[in-house]
């Protein structure tokens, strides 16, 4: 995994009155077992990995209670697994990183929407969303609508959001719906405490399990018409008066009162820090939470509840509604309940901030700032205004400075496995002319960058393949797909191999088999090897011995299928150039084999420590380059992009240019010197072991 949770799996063992320390999406994962939650999943991806992570990491515990979790192979297996709360007092909770993961379980989530649930259930939702985002800038709030499933965005604190999590079981089975709620960034990692409970003993578990199906089979639970049709009402008319009724009555919303009563701000919870950091810096706010502006906290932002809003708006004169994104759903709803009521507060959104993006505390002092100047002239926000000017004049500065300084685009992990496959397609490139390339979700998407520039399309976790589809009849040269091994499992193996084999394609499609789920924290796969089959040098003639992609493509139908080392740049080379020029019409499949970096030194570091420490041989391979035959031309920093190969002042005082160097955070995967033989580059790279706790033969030689 990419970290381990030693000490947070035995943080969740706490009991009544204990206190937790932690973060936001740690607290969730507590809170999930004080609820009495009977079964877990969900796929991965930040920012709520650590909640799967740590249920995976502290299986032994989850089996003690009778919980029983699970690690999907996708969003919509994860989604579907909810089923078990529609005819069982189950409650049941799932996790992924929305909105993209939403868009893969949407089916699911439609039907279970439908049906409604009997036991609770709950969605917790990485809202991926803004400027530490990482997909596509879309919110959670529109499918909540369109589904009638409600959505909870807690007040970025610890004891809000595990009440919240406590909560929304609770509306859940009340108004018989699922309930998202969604965790930004700063939510997940937030550190604080809170006062835990007693894990309850699931209802139905893996410990207490069920006699069998329910014993009256009821139609009406299965989302088929024509029980849709009459479930589409029960939405409407049964299940949504009950949640505002839960809503209201159990106060899961908040407001705070403060002196300029006629002025108001409606806002979702987990904006709520950064609105207090804003008013502080207006000086209309003090460091403890207490703000001169009254404050409706909407924790839950659907459904909203309309008696609530008009008893916060009837004293205002005006309303500030504080909502990231677009469309302005929440505002847009206020307005409707407020003017039906024929409510006086005259309100105000986006027209004092901006449409798209997410709400730093910067856009925050500048859209409070506009809205003050035209309803309370009298409140001096001079502080904030000074703030500004400071914050403008550091963002010239840093543009100055950084107008000298070259681009650094995103890039690959120093001995990356992908990397080589990519300095391969681009000496190919070379010699055939460069091919439409299908990027996919993943590590590989940095071969789109400088200096590999590879990737044309960008359009979902294992659809490279399937996007590559309409450009291969049009095209004079044969498409090109990269995909991972994540994605492959994900949705690469149906959406692309099956559809490409049954229209008959003939493209290729190369697989980074680096043996993890690797962009979402190096998560295991169905063909991860077992620890003792992962083969411990890098370069080496196979990295592990599964086969289970090339025995699924086998049995699916491929017949031209490679594989390859990816650390043999020459042998990648010509692999793929077989590919892109062979007579053999179909898909033609290369499984490119490299174990990912980064598991690898996690993996050794510790062995390596230990060995030192029993005073065990240790051999290190490092490379490095003759800087009397380097040329200077740089051709292979071009070619390889490694972070750490990279100039140095030239030694000799008769030339001029810079030459390359290898530093210290080389990791000995010897794609500086493949390169070099592949593309026959200067020969001046050179290889080196570095002994440490060397033998009798080691001394006698190095003496010789």
């Amino acid at each position: 995994m990419e970290r381990q949770f030693t000490r947070e799996i035995e943080s969740l063992r706490l009991g009544d009155g204990a206190t937790f320390h932690g973060e936001g999406i740690l607290a969730v994962t507590k809170a999930l077992l004080q609820s009495g939650v009977s079964y877990v999943g969900g796929y991965q991806g930040a920012p709520v990995s650590h909640l799967l992570d740590v249920m995976v990491q502290a299986r032994d515990y989850m089996d003690e209670l009778g919980v029983h979790v699970e690690a999907c192979t996708s969003e919509a297996s994860a989604a579907a697994m909810l089923g078990a709360s529609i005819n069982y007092p189950a409650r049941g909770a799932v996790t992924w990183k929305s909105i993209v993961g939403t868009n893969v379980a949407a089916d699911a989530l439609s039907y279970l929407a439908s049906a409604g649930v009997m036991g609770g259930t709950l969605i917790v939702l990485g809202e991926d969303y803004g400027e530490g985002g990482v997909v596509a800038q879309e919110r959670s709030h529109a499918f909540a609508l369109k589904s009638l499933m409600w959505l909870l965005d807690p007040r970025p604190n610890l004891p809000k959001i595990v009440e919240m999590v406590e909560k929304g079981f609770e509306l859940s089975e009340i108004s018989n719906s699922p309930v998202m709620m969604e965790l930004r960034i700063r939510a997940c990692h937030v550190q604080g405490e809170f006062k835990t409970k007693k894990n309850l003993a699931p209802a139905v578990s893996t410990r207490l399990k069920l006699d069998g199906p329910p014993k009256e089979f009821i139609y009406d639970r299965l989302a088929h018409p024509p029980a849709t049709f009459r479930q589409e009402k029960l939405k409407a008319e049964v299940r949504l008066p009950a949640a505002r009724r839960f809503v209201l009555e159990n106060k899961l919303n908040e407001t705070f009162d403060g002196d300029e009563k006629q002025l108001g701000i409606i806002i979702q919870g987990g904006l709520y820090n950064g609105l207090m950091l804003a008013l502080k810096t207006l000086g209309l706010a003090d460091a403890f939470g207490s703000a001169r502006i009254p404050i409706l906290v909407l924790n839950c932002v659907y459904p909203l509840v309309p008696e609530e809003l008009i008893e916060f708006a009837k004293t205002k004169k005006a309303v500030l509604v504080l909502e990231e994104g677009q469309p302005e759903f929440i505002e847009q709803e206020i307005a409707t309940v407020l003017r039906r009521v024929d409510a006086q507060a005259k309100l105000h959104g986006k027209d004092c901030m901006h449409m798209a993006g997410d709400y730093n505390v910067e856009s925050l002092v500048r859209g409070l700032t506009r809205f003050l100047a035209q309803h309370a002239p009298h409140l001096n926000t001079a502080s904030g205004a000074s703030w500004l000017n400071s914050v403008q004049r550091t963002k010239e500065k840093a543009a100055e400075l950084l107008d000298t300084l070259p681009m650094r685009p995103p890039t690959f992990c120093t001995g990356c496995p992908e990397r080589p496959v990519f300095s391969a397609m681009k000496l190919v490139a070379q010699d055939i002319g460069r091919p439409h390339v299908s990027m996919d979700v993943g590590c590989h998407c940095f071969g789109s960058f400088e200096p590999f520039s590879q990737g044309n399309t960008l359009l979902g976790y294992g659809m490279s393949l399937a996007s590559a589809a309409g450009v291969g009849p049009m095209s004079s040269r044969r498409p090109v797909a990269i995909m991972g091994d994540g994605g492959f499992w994900h949705n690469g193996l149906l959406s692309g191999v099956a559809s490409n084999l049954l229209n008959k394609g003939d493209g290729v499609l190369v697989i980074m088999k680096n043996g993890y789920a690797s962009a979402t924290g190096t998560q295991e796969l169905l063909s991860s090897p077992p620890e003792d089959a992962r083969m411990v040098a890098v370069g080496g003639s196979s990295v592990h011995a599964d086969r289970t992609i090339e025995d699924t493509l086998t049995g699916l139908g491929v017949k031209w299928l490679r594989t390859v080392n990816n650390y043999k740049v020459g042998e990648v080379a010509k692999v793929y150039k077989e590919a892109m020029s062979t007579d053999f019409k179909g898909l033609k499949v290369i499984v490119a084999e490299g174990e990912c970096q980064l598991e690898r030194q996690r993996r050794l570091k510790p062995q390596v420590a230990r060995d030192l420490s029993d005073g065990t041989r240790t051999v290190r391979v490092k490379y490095g380059v003759d800087e009397d035959t380097c040329t200077g031309d740089h051709s292979c920093i071009r070619l390889s992009g490694c972070p750490t190969l990279t100039v140095r002042d030239n030694p000799d005082p008769l030339r001029t240019d810079p030459i390359a160097t290898v530093i210290d955070g080389c990791v000995g995967c010897g794609l500086c010197g493949e390169n070099a033989h592949a593309a026959v580059l200067c020969p001046s790279f050179y290889r080196a072991e570095v002994i440490q706790n060397p033998n009798w033969w080691d001394k006698l030689w190095n003496n010789r």
